[in-house]
């Protein structure tokens, strides 16, 4: 077991918020073309420049996975990571801001990377908002490191904003 592996699991272990998703009824399954009105609903709540519906619907192609983390029958959260040769790019990981803080994007976040690992794929990356620092904390404390930025990534209210990249390395 590799030393973040186990720095990470003994964070994992004191975090409140992990206990309380260890104690629900916190599903993650994969998504589906039905749950879009959900995703949609959630990702004009949460983003302030959106994806649109077509993006999505583009992104149900063989060599993306596209997860939803449910509670109950009520989808939370979603993510949608592309698998491009030996690498794992998340693209859109998303909680429900009602239920932001509770350790469902750390649970989902987890997942994800499990399933990347199990697929033998290498790393997987990220762009993040330089201004997200609770995504940017979460990415670090699950082992992520930042390997660069890009300049004007994102679209913002007063023009662009540069994100961080980061990667998970599994080797």
């Amino acid at each position: 077991m590799a030393a973040t592996e186990i720095v990470g699991r003994a964070v994992m272990l004191e975090s409140e918020a992990f206990r309380r998703v260890m104690h629900s009824d916190l599903t993650i399954r994969l998504l589906a073309r039905e749950d879009l009105p959900q995703v949609l609903q959630i990702e004009r709540q949460s983003y302030s420049h959106p994806w649109a519906e077509a993006v999505f619907r583009d992104c149900f192609r063989e060599n993306y996975r596209l997860w939803a983390a449910c509670q109950g029958d009520v989808l939370v959260g979603y993510a949608v990571v592309a698998y491009m040769f030996d690498e794992a790019h998340l693209l859109n990981l998303c909680i429900h801001p009602d239920r932001q803080g509770q350790g469902f994007g750390r649970q989902l976040l987890r997942h994800l990377l499990g399933e990347a690992g199990r697929e033998n794929l290498w790393q997987t990356i990220l762009e993040v908002r330089l201004s997200n620092k609770a995504a940017h904390q979460l990415y670090l404390a699950e082992g992520f490191a930042e390997i660069g930025r890009r300049p004007r990534y994102y679209p913002a209210a007063d023009g662009r904003e540069d994100a961080r990249v980061m990667a998970f390395r599994f080797a």
